[in-house]
C-alpha cells in the first residue's frame, strides 16, 4: 500500500473519531495507530523485509492506537473536529492550531501544509494532525477538500 493511501486512512480515522461515540472510539484509535505503525514500518528494509516491517508496524501501531482510542472522550472528539474545520478553512499553510480539553488533559494540533485547487475548481488542503494523550503523541497526514456546504471532507489525495 502506498504512503499516500496510508495517509488517507489515517485522515479518515481521525475524521471518524470526531463522530464516534464513547463506546466506538477505540476502533478509530486502532485505525490511526495501525496507519502510523505501517508508515513507520515501511521505512525499513527492502522487498520482503520491507513488507514484514510494515506488517509488524501495522500490528504494533493498531494496539497502541486502540489504547489511545479508549482515552478520547466526546469533548476531545468535538474539540478536535471543530479545530480541524476552522483550521482548514482559515489558517495559512504552516500555521499550527491546537485544541485542549482541560477536563481530560488530552490535546492535539492541526497544521495545513499545502493548499491546491482540483481540476474541477474544488479547493483542497493537505494537513498534519496530532493527538496527545498522557504525553504520548500520535501523528497522521491527510487531504481534505471543501464541500459545497462549506465543510471540509477527508478525501483520497
Amino acid at each position: 500500500m502506498s504512503l499516500s493511501k496510508l495517509a488517507l486512512i489515517a485522515a479518515v480515522g481521525l475524521s471518524l473519531a470526531a463522530c464516534e461515540t464513547t463506546g466506538q472510539k477505540q476502533g478509530a484509535g486502532t485505525i490511526i495507530g495501525a496507519v502510523g505503525g505501517a508508515i513507520a514500518g515501511a521505512q525499513f528494509g527492502d522487498g520482503d523485509g520491507k513488507l514484514a516491517a510494515t506488517a509488524v508496524g501495522t500490528l504494533l501501531g493498531a494496539f497502541v492506537g486502540s489504547e489511545i482510542g479508549k482515552s478520547l472522550d466526546r469533548a476531545d472528539q468535538l474539540a478536535m473536529a471543530q479545530t480541524t474545520q476552522q483550521t482548514l478553512e482559515a489558517a495559512p499553510s504552516g500555521r499550527t492550531n491546537s485544541w485542549r480539553n482541560p477536563d481530560s488533559g488530552n490535546s492535539g494540533t492541526i497544521t495545513p501544509t499545502r493548499i491546491y485547487t482540483k481540476n474541477d475548481g474544488q479547493p483542497c488542503r493537505e494537513f498534519q494532525q496530532t493527538v496527545t494523550i498522557g504525553g504520548e503523541i500520535e501523528e497522521a497526514y491527510g487531504t481534505a477538500c471543501r464541500q459545497a456546504d462549506g465543510t471540509w471532507k477527508i478525501v483520497n489525495g
